[in-house]
């Protein structure tokens, strides 16, 4: 079965046609319900490695403000490399939100129309009234993930602000201008890292909804 999955994943990551692609695996018993909770696992993961990379990049801007003399290019090369790795977690943060936002739309668009096929109307009912508090528990996470994405961006923008101008300016003078930049970036960072915390712990609730029984 693994074997399978990996082999319908690789076919339809190249081909690009998502709703293809949930057909194809629900013939391999792996069904929406399993791909979303997959790509809420990943997000959260995404989220948890940009809040390591974030304060990865901080620490090597922190050594700034201790500079007394060195090389400036190896200052430099250090503060890039934590910046790509931050731009790129990001990246993988905004993408696996997109990611859930697609399977969310094939999901309750399924489980909408699944409602009419029901003969019971006590059992549609109960599958109506858990599709309305699932759709609730995941409009609550989007929105706690949107909040942690946005926030990103400030701190992006600092990195690359500070990493550039260090580009440019490799002296002694640059390090003095961009040691005012830390307490600011110390600040957006941590409270990035706040939202992302928020957003992983409404992720746990909506897997926790998603999966009663």
């Amino acid at each position: 079965m693994p074997y399978l999955i990996v082999i319908v994943l690789s076919i339809f990551t190249l081909t690009g046609c998502q709703s293809a692609y949930y057909s194809a695996m629900e013939q391999v018993g792996y069904h929406k319900r399993d791909i979303m909770v997959d790509r809420v696992e990943d997000a959260k993961e995404s989220q948890q490695d940009a809040q390591e990379e974030f304060t990865s990049a901080l620490e090597a801007l922190s050594s700034l403000t201790n500079f007394s003399g060195g090389d400036l290019e190896d200052m430099y090369n250090q503060i890039n490399d934590k910046y790509q790795d931050s731009e790129k977690a990001a990246q993988n943060v905004s993408d696996r939100i997109a990611a859930i936002e697609d399977v969310s739309d094939a999901l309750f668009e399924e489980w909408q129309g699944e409602l009419d096929l029901y003969t019971s109307d006590s059992l549609r009912r109960s599958s109506e009234q858990k599709l309305r508090e699932t759709q609730s528990s995941y409009k609550t996470m989007l929105s706690a993930m949107k909040r942690a994405e946005k926030k990103m961006d400030p701190v992006l923008n600092t990195l690359r602000d500070n990493t550039l101008y260090l580009k440019h300016n490799l002296n002694a003078s640059a390090v003095g201008s961009l040691q005012g930049e830390f307490m600011s970036l110390e600040k957006d960072i941590a409270y990035a890292i706040k939202q992302m915390n928020a957003a992983i712990a409404e992720s746990d609730k909506f897997l926790a909804q998603l999966n009663q029984k």
